[in-house]
């Protein structure tokens, strides 16, 4: 089914909304963060493939990540964490993934859902097409890793003792996740670069995926509203120190 946007009044006034909330307070979606270097790593696609040939064939990315928590809420309050990962591709476009904490189960994996460890399920809420497809794509705990901790901070600490890790995944609506790489998290970035970074989960998007969803207009004017009062742009940021 195709989605028509709206009219293009209302794309503008969420736009200056956003811009005015976030003069206000600076960053308006996950204001309180900590941003790393790190790294992509991409297995390939087990079973059928997606598609989509970022996840399909294999590869090793230098990317930037930022842990973060949506309201805020205070220290190790419960809160809806966010994941944003930018992977860093020579001579084309970032990818930028924004995925948040919820439920791995099919009736779970739509809902952002508030928790304390940074270590677990995070997914994309609304789905990505790929040619005639939809898929879902998640980051997942993974057992073999250090863990992240309930705080920024606690995340922080973790990073300068060992690399947490976790699994990317792709799933359709109702399917099992598939593991499909690893996510690498690495060394702290200072404030400023962290303020710097602006992430875009609509257009920075490989060409052969798009986001599906009758809810994708307004984020994509959510974001663009936000980087507008923050003088940033869809690209703003990311780390140039070596990968993980």
């Amino acid at each position: 089914m195709t989605v028509t946007p709206p009219p293009s009044r209302l794309a503008t006034a969420v736009a200056h909304a956003s811009a005015a909330l976030s003069r206000r307070r600076g960053r308006l979606l996950h204001p309180a963060g900590r941003s790393f270097t790190g790294e992509l790593m991409i297995w390939g696609t087990p079973g059928p493939p997606t598609g989509a040939g970022l996840l399909d064939d294999p590869g090793r990315y230098r990317a930037t990540v930022r842990l973060s928590k949506g309201t805020p809420t205070p220290g190790r309050w419960p809160d809806v964490l966010g994941l944003a990962v930018r992977l860093h591709r020579d001579g084309g476009h970032p990818f930028d993934l924004l995925v948040s904490s919820s439920g791995a189960a099919p009736l779970l994996r739509h809902l952002p859902l508030p928790r304390r460890d940074f270590s677990g399920t995070y997914t994309s809420i609304m789905s990505y097409r790929v040619g005639p497809r939809r898929i879902w794509l998640a980051a997942l705990a993974d057992p073999d890793s250090v863990g992240l901790g309930r705080s920024l901070s606690a995340a922080a600490a973790a990073t300068r003792t060992d690399t947490p890790r976790l699994v990317l995944a792709v799933a359709s609506a109702v399917g099992p996740w598939r593991p499909v790489g690893q996510i690498s998290i690495g060394a702290q970035l200072d404030a400023e670069e962290d303020a710097a970074l602006a992430f875009d989960p609509v257009r920075n998007l490989p060409p052969d995926v798009r986001v599906a969803g009758p809810l994708a207009w307004l984020r994509e004017q959510t974001y663009r509203g936000s980087r507008r009062a923050r003088g940033a742009d869809a690209q703003s940021g990311g780390s140039t120190a070596t990968t993980v």
